[in-house]
């Protein structure tokens, strides 16, 4: 099979995202909003570059197992565009999981939650990505390749949902039509996912489509304006904070907790806020209350 050489494009795309954050800014002064604060701003943009200088390494770790994996495959599928059309969804589809159990799960939380930092909700913030979760987020896609895809377009469909999703992180666009709605993920959508209004806490998932959280029951509508950032916020824009903080208090929990073997894995996971002394998960408790109340 012969394997076309196709180009990183997330480092092409670098240019158009610093272009696009400076349009935006602009249109924000011009309408008035408050979508920007520059330190806020300054931040999400360091941990995206920090995110592509390290992605370096990881996507080369991630190539040598995909490409270990490949010679297991059930099957060889072809480069054809019917191919890359079921690559699509095939592809979307596992990244809503692996982005759900970024939500319900801790040990993915603790890489994940510094997309959701930021207390303001602009393209800046589509910047805001992890400087860990390239080293073993990557195992949700293994099956995609054993299956039979080609590393070298499960790679390439990744690249391209992280595009895509570029330009959903904005206040700008308020909503598209209703087709559009029901089918993609918009930004309408995704400032939900953002939220910390408790009807919002963990839901829209979805990478591109959000027929996902449709059918899986995590879907949402915008109703009332979103309040962005976490439960909890961390009240820094020190990068290296913003991208370690969690997996330290993670790390704290895991050792110092006086308790069995079993409950300190399930620290791991378990969904962020989980303790030992059933003092359970807050943003599910906050969900759960307004839920009762509605």
């Amino acid at each position: 099979m012969q394997i076309p050489e196709i180009p990183n494009l997330i480092y092409y795309a670098i240019p158009f995202f610093l272009i696009t954050v400076i349009i935006e800014v602009i249109l924000t002064v011009k309408v008035k909003l408050e979508d920007y604060e520059f330190k806020d701003a300054g931040t999400s943009i360091t941990m995206g570059l920090g995110n592509v200088a390290i992605g370096i390494i990881t996507k080369g770790i991630v190539l040598a197992v995909f490409i270990f994996v490949y010679e297991y495959r059930v099957f060889t599928i072809s480069f054809a565009w019917y191919s890359w059309a079921i690559l699509l969804f095939a592809e979307d589809f596992v990244y809503y999981w692996n982005h759900r159990i970024a939500h319900e799960s801790r040990l993915f939380w603790a890489s994940h939650v510094v997309h959701h930092s930021s207390k303001k909700y602009n393209l800046s913030t589509a910047l805001r990505q992890t400087w860990t979760g390239g080293f073993y987020t990557f195992i949700f896609w293994i099956p995609l390749i054993l299956i039979g895809f080609h590393p070298i377009m499960v790679l390439t469909q990744m690249s391209i949902s992280l595009l895509y999703q570029y330009w959903i992180h904005t206040e700008l666009i308020k909503k598209m039509p209703n087709w559009f709605e029901a089918i993609f993920n918009t930004p309408s959508h995704h400032r939900v996912h953002h939220a910390t209004n408790p009807q919002y806490l963990d839901r829209n998932h979805a990478g591109i489509f959000i027929i996902w959280d449709r059918l899986f029951g995590t879907f949402e509508p915008e109703v009332e304006k979103p309040r962005y950032g976490l439960v909890t916020n961390l009240e820094t824009h020190n990068p290296v904070k913003v991208a370690f903080t969690e997996w330290y208090y993670l790390l704290t929990d895991f050792i110092s907790s006086k308790t069995s073997i079993l409950n300190k894995f399930k620290y791991l996971i378990k969904p962020p806020g989980w303790k030992h002394d059933n003092t359970g998960v807050l943003s599910k408790d906050l969900r759960k209350e307004w839920e009762q109340k509605n």
